[in-house]
């Protein structure tokens, strides 16, 4: 590693270290390759456009590719950013402990967010609040917030439940120091005991946790809370037949109050502080979601706790690392590095993605190399989950040299538990935002699909710095989705999300200048554009194909000199990404399945995600390409196990990416054969960059066809998908003659 800096204020150690790889400079020089290769393409195309008298298709498919290629060349530009300028960091923890005790550390607002008990199982929820629950830090100074959108009786069950596990499960996990301490991922792994733990300890605590699990999915299954007396919180008042989902009153209660004696763990510890909290809905008025939730959490923890320092997790990201508050400390504490620190992400992994996932669900590439360059812009997005902030930051603080935080805030906080209720209440109903900056200039932004971008980005432009890290032993670990279904859905709401920003007046290139570097601008940016850039590649799929059918050439000759940048480009990339994925963990069939999906996700979400935007802009309905993904959950996950995508339910976006599929593989069958027969080998050579582009896209799509020929289990794709498919391939080929 080179160009560490580790200077610490006023002669003490720093906190943290930042280094910079020395693999940079061989990056830039493999860059500045393709950067050549790129202009020779677009020099060739300009210079090579068909006359419009000799051949109709010629002549628009090399105009468009002219336009196409110009497209990919300026987004490559825009990936620079996430290689150009890596930075790593290093946390000393060590040098923490020495330079403050216990008592003199912050406290830190933990904020746990669930919608819907159907789609997020309480079992599911409450594992990821005990985890956080029993992090490596002084209780005293923890305070867990869960908020229940769906105002749920039976989530509020399943927390009152996990309050009281807690007791036994906080001081198992600190004696033997466990790893995870989610005791659901605990307990699945095979909970092997610590040296110190007797197999009775062991089993004692997983018979706890099943009682509880038992208990829980008993309620959630019957939708009743059993009318005995251990089960009748004072809390449970609060609901009645009347309460709906969607429209009920402000609730929030204080489950394990520090203020009270009977708040300490079986060895006579204190606990968390453990809040839970619903906020007002009601039919008429707009709630803003995830949004509106993290807000009504700031406030309602403003009263309550108060502490400088917030964590947010989903509810389906659980604590991995019990050390990861003190290694976020480490930035913000650091006297002289740290000052201008508004948040620290984590960043996102998953504990059920398989080996040689089928979806290319491990981003191992993303975490590794594209992160670190954006931290080195200073300026890491914050992804909406394991992000530690200042509490300042999500007020709309702007950062100044002469800012000094009060690491002391609500310290001194000791009201009464039913006050503080009260009070809390009134600050989550749903008139109380009206007329406020709250979701504009306050808290996390309203009006976008991403508002945990928009909202990093704000702080960003007041002035704060956002570091990122990414420890040996993750922080968070998630679910990733395990159907076809869901990760493209997924992905058409974040790239339409992306590209709302990029063409507002919060696109980072508008809203940055001047504020944020260059290169921050531009690693936006890449997510910013991934729908636009699916135009493109739509083309670049269909019309080389088409063109290859027809018997046009739209490349160089393979015997021409100017075939040379073409190959060299596509060549020494697909290698780099390869090399690339290999050296972050990834195995060689894991990076062949990403290239996959990305092709999959360009040419249906992306592409139907940039059609609604536009569309919207211009008062035009959306496309209604919408998933409804309805399989069967055990089955689906066992085919997920094997290695077969789930297509199942009928869909525009299967439509899509089966009409590509055929029709490449008509293109390719016909075109070869028409081509052979006219002037035998000979005849490829004009077509021959054609022929090897329809090959790969062939091949790449191995699992459609496996869907469309093969399998015939509920995953396959759908009859009317296929028969539709085959009346675009035969309109699209009836083009070709």
């Amino acid at each position: 590693m080179a160009g560490s800096s580790v200077s610490g204020g006023g002669g003490r150690p720093p906190l943290f270290a930042t280094e910079k790889p020395k693999r940079v400079l061989a990056y830039r020089v493999y860059a500045g390759t393709i950067f050549a290769g790129i202009l020779l393409i677009w020099f060739y195309r300009a210079t090579h456009i068909p006359a419009r008298g000799s051949s109709s298709l010629g002549w628009r498919a090399g105009l468009g590719l002219l336009v196409a290629e110009i497209l990919f060349g300026l987004y490559w530009v825009l990936t620079l950013s996430v290689r150009w300028n890596p930075v790593r960091r290093t946390t000393f923890k060590d040098r923490l402990s020495e330079r403050y005790d216990d008592d003199q550390l912050p406290g830190v607002d933990i904020f746990v967010c669930t919608a819907d008990p159907a789609l997020e199982p309480p079992m599911l929820v409450i594992s990821t609040v005990l985890s956080v629950m029993a992090y490596d830090y002084p209780p005293e100074k923890l305070n867990i917030y869960l908020s229940d959108d769906a105002g749920s009786a039976v989530t509020f069950y399943a927390l009152h439940e996990a309050s009281e596990f807690a007791k036994h499960w906080i001081p198992f996990c600190k004696n033997y120091k466990v790893e995870p301490r989610s005791p659901a991922a605990y307990f699945a792994e095979g909970a092997t005991p610590h040296d110190a733990c007797s197999p009775q300890e062991l089993l004692r605590m997983k018979e706890l946790y099943k009682d509880l699990t038992d208990r829980v999915n008993s309620v959630v299954h019957s939708g009743k809370i059993p009318e005995v007396p251990e089960c009748n919180h004072r809390g449970s008042s609060e609901w009645n037949e009347m309460i709906t989902s969607g429209d009920h009153p402000s609730i929030v209660q204080i489950l394990i109050d520090r203020n009270k004696r009977k708040a300490v763990d079986v060895d006579g510890n204190a606990l968390p502080k453990l809040v839970y909290m619903s906020r007002e809905k009601r039919p008429q008025e707009q709630h803003h979601f995830k949004a509106g939730s993290l807000n009504a959490l700031i406030r309602v923890s403003s009263v309550i706790s108060n502490s400088p320092v917030i964590l947010n997790v989903d509810c389906d990201m659980y604590s991995n690392n019990s050390e990861s508050i003190r290694d976020a400390l480490c930035f913000f504490l650091d006297e002289e590095q740290g000052q201008d620190i508004g948040f620290v992400q984590y960043p996102q992994n998953f504990d059920n993605v398989v080996h040689n996932d089928i979806y290319g669900n491990p981003i191992n590439v993303v975490n590794e190399l594209d992160n670190p360059c954006l931290d080195g812009w200073g300026g890491m997005c914050y992804y909406g989950t394991g992000c530690f902030h200042r509490r300042e930051t999500l007020s709309g603080q702007i950062y100044s040299k002469d800012y000094k935080e009060d690491w002391d805030r609500g310290v001194g906080i000791a009201e009464n538990a039913d006050e503080l209720e009260e009070t809390s209440k009134s600050l989550v109903t749903c008139t109380y935002e009206h007329n406020t900056p709250w979701g504009i200039e306050k808290g996390v932004r309203y009006g976008c699909p991403l508002e945990d971008v928009i909202t990093g980005l704000q702080i960003q432009c007041r002035g704060w710095r956002s570091v990122y890290y990414n420890p040996a032993r993750k922080g968070f670990l998630g679910m990733a989705p395990t159907s076809l279904g869901q990760i493209l859905v997924q992905h058409k709401r974040w790239s339409e999300g992306f590209l709302q920003i990029s063409l507002s007046n919060y696109s980072p290139f508008l809203l940055g200048h001047g504020k944020i570097k260059l290169g921050l601008q531009m690693g936006y940016s890449v997510c910013g554009f991934w729908a636009l850039n699916s135009f493109p590649t739509f083309y670049y799929v269909i019309i080389p194909s088409l063109c290859f059918l027809s018997g046009v050439s739209v490349f160089p000759e393979i015997t021409s000199p100017w075939c040379i940048p073409f190959i060299y480009v596509v060549v020494a990339s697909y290698s780099w990404s390869l090399m690339e994925s290999l050296q972050c963990g990834d195995t060689a069939v894991e990076w062949w399945n990403a290239q996959r999906m990305w092709l999959m996700r360009r040419t249906t979400s992306y592409l139907l995600a940039a059609i609604d935007t536009i569309g919207g802009m211009l008062g035009v309905s959306e496309s209604g390409f919408e998933l409804t993904v309805k399989v069967d959950e055990s089955q689906a996950l066992e085919r997920y196990k094997k290695g077969k995508m789930e297509f199942g339910p009928i869909s525009g976006m299967f439509v899509i990416i089966t009409t590509i599929a055929l029709f490449n593989l008509v293109c390719l069958v016909v075109g070869l054969g028409r081509a052979l027969l006219r002037e035998g080998t000979a005849g490829l050579g004009p077509l021959f960059l054609q022929a090897v582009l329809c090959v790969a896209i062939v091949v790449i799509n191995a699992p459609v066809y496996e869907a469309l020929f093969i399998r015939r289990d509920s995953g396959s794709l759908p009859y009317f998908v296929t028969l539709v498919s085959l009346c675009f391939v035969s309109s699209l080929c009836l083009q070709a003659i």
